[in-house]
């Protein structure tokens, strides 16, 4: 197929792009500073790039998240994807595949599933990037044919979470809390897989993660530990009740996606 892989000089989508075309998959890689060169914010421009592409398929795999700035990254999932999704359906794409979290649902006692809803009441500031996903989401849905990948924390070389990252830098100033709130985990080479899976999934949203979630109280001195940082005091209390992780079920039963990773356990010794 045709591929416009919109974020090519991500983190994700510079693994993502040879495995595309290992497998026969022409890929244009669209991105501020990539083959493409083209700002995913600047309407006009993305409608220029995908009608002259032609592409079969579009990839969304933008993200804006080297800084921290969780509002550019809302923005982005927002205008950007707007963009791009406009820009798809006048083109005449049929599927669009795109990268979303696994950290956006509602409170709840148990690990999240696909229908659990979005967390469309949280106060700020996690309103700001709950109502990016919803937007990212829903503008997604009006493909003819369309999947949702929803990451769990991803970590491995290049993310947040590799043991030069910006989070290892938070933890050894004693800013990343090992407390009670549970998060699911994801190692980059299973996040890039499951994209290339999608080309071939069914239309719906996905929980992309590992089988275990854990309260940040377990697993963030382990991070720390392979990260080679002071991992910090562990404290009490009683999690946010949206800090519920997400259940990866739908994806190993229906989908036969089976992470090589399947606990940060194991994916924290390749750090």
């Amino acid at each position: 197929m045709r591929i416009v892989l919109a974020g090519s000089t991500g983190t994700i989508g510079r693994r993502l792009e040879p495995l595309l075309a290992a497998q026969g998959h022409e890929v244009i890689g669209l991105a501020r500073n990539g083959p493409l060169a083209v700002d995913v914010l600047d309407r006009d421009a993305v409608a220029a790039a995908v009608r002259d592409t032609r592409p079969d398929v579009v990839m969304h795999q933008l993200t804006s998240l080297s800084t921290g700035d969780l509002a550019a990254n809302s923005r982005l999932r927002r205008v950007g994807t707007r963009n791009l999704v406009d820009a798809a359906l006048a083109a005449g794409v049929r599927r669009i595949v795109a990268q979303s979290i696994a950290w956006a649902y509602e409170p709840g006692a148990e690990p999240a599933t696909e229908k659990t809803p979005l967390d469309l009441g949280a106060a700020e500031p996690r309103q700001t990037s709950v109502a990016g996903v919803a937007a990212l989401e829903s503008a997604v849905q009006e493909a003819p044919e369309w999947v949702v990948l929803r990451y769990g924390t991803v970590y491995g070389p290049d993310t947040w979470y590799a043991r030069d990252g910006l989070m290892a830098q938070f933890a050894a100033a004693g800013k990343v809390p090992a407390d009670a709130d549970v998060s699911s985990l994801l190692h980059i080479d299973d996040a890039v897989a499951a994209a290339v899976a999608a080309l071939e999934w069914p239309a719906g949203a996905v929980n992309v993660c590992d089988d275990e979630p854990a309260a940040a109280a377990e697993w963030v001195p382990a991070f720390c530990a392979a990260a080679g940082v002071p991992a910090p005091a562990v404290t009490v209390g009683e999690r946010h009740g949206w800090a519920r992780g997400a259940s990866n079920h739908y994806a190993r039963t229906h989908l036969d996606w089976i992470p090589t990773r399947p606990s940060w356990r194991e994916g924290f010794a390749t750090l």
